[in-house]
């Protein structure tokens, strides 16, 4: 099962231009179905569904496992490996509407300012490599909005301070161009290249971890986590708060919808659309100058 498991991922990663990380949760969601059936001989698939959902796996959870399985019989199907045991169900779940979550914008100034003066600091050499590559990292999330996968995936050659361009690599392999519209990001950035370029001189990659080696998503959640703490703001909150908080914030102050929804690299305008739901003041000045009920 694990050789198929293996050419199924191949398949996608070549066939379907999907991302590292889409094809991780295919592996994630494959290994635990088959696990269950290897504990549960007479299992099947809306079995499985039905443990999912009785041990209080989010609604969106369940979705991806059951697109991966999806995906996965369908290609075994069409391979002649297995039957498809998809085609036997319908299923239908109740979607959830989580509101994103934000970290409120002065929260947001005390975050960067630990990290500006952890920066400031008497520090040893490497301690000041690091605390440079965390301002410029926290600072291009916080003011661009993009994923920390993308943050990831930056390379030197992405990037034209000079037109403050950086090009981004997004989901499903698409690309999109974002503009650096502080000029604080672009220094701290600078401050940041400038010193990468005294220690790495086998790759380009943008960030690095400890080790000198391209940074990875979780090292850059454990970065995130270590200033969050620091700073003493919401203690759930995730790197991928700064995203929602950006997006809110560009719709609050008049920003286009469609606008965002470029700048963020969403490919259906509807999830943009869920920012809309959190943005307050945006719907404060609407009412009190439109609401009819305000004139009597």
């Amino acid at each position: 099962m694990e050789e198929t498991i293996n050419e199924f991922l191949a398949y996608c990663k070549l066939s379907k231009n999907l991302g590292e990380k889409t094809i991780l949760s295919y592996r994630s969601d494959l290994t635990s179905y088959f696990s269950y059936l290897g504990k549960n001989p007479n299992g099947n698939v809306m079995d499985y569904i039905s443990l999912l959902t009785s041990t209080n796996h989010k609604c969106s959870t369940i979705k991806r496992h059951l697109a991966s399985l999806k995906q996965y019989f369908k290609y075994t199907y069409r391979n002649d490996r297995l039957s498809n045991p998809m085609l036997q169900y319908e299923f239908k779940l109740k979607s959830e509407k989580a509101l994103p979550r934000t970290i409120p914008v002065h929260c947001v100034k005390k975050l960067l300012s630990c990290v500006e003066s952890r920066r400031a600091q008497k520090l040893s050499a490497f301690g000041t490599f690091q605390s440079t590559r965390d301002m410029a990292l926290i600072d291009l999330l916080c003011s661009t909005g993009i994923r920390i996968g993308e943050a990831a995936a930056i390379r030197l050659d992405d990037i034209d301070l000079k037109s403050r361009i950086i090009l981004i690599h997004g989901k499903g392999k698409k690309e999109r161009l974002i503009y650096l519209s502080c000029q604080q990001t672009v220094d701290n950035l600078k401050s940041w290249i400038s010193l990468r370029k005294t220690y790495i001189k086998d790759h380009n990659f943008l960030f690095v971890n400890r080790m000198l080696s391209p940074i990875s998503i979780h090292a850059i959640e454990d970065i995130f986590f270590k200033y969050r703490d620091i700073a003493k703001i919401n203690p759930k909150a995730t790197p991928h708060y700064l995203r929602h908080t950006f997006a809110t914030n560009l719709l609050a102050n008049g920003a286009d919808l469609r606008a965002v929804q470029e700048i963020l690299g969403h490919s259906n305008i509807a999830i943009t659309e869920r920012y809309t739901e959190v943005t307050t003041n945006r719907k404060i000045k609407v009412l009190k100058k439109y609401n009819y009920r305000n004139n009597f």
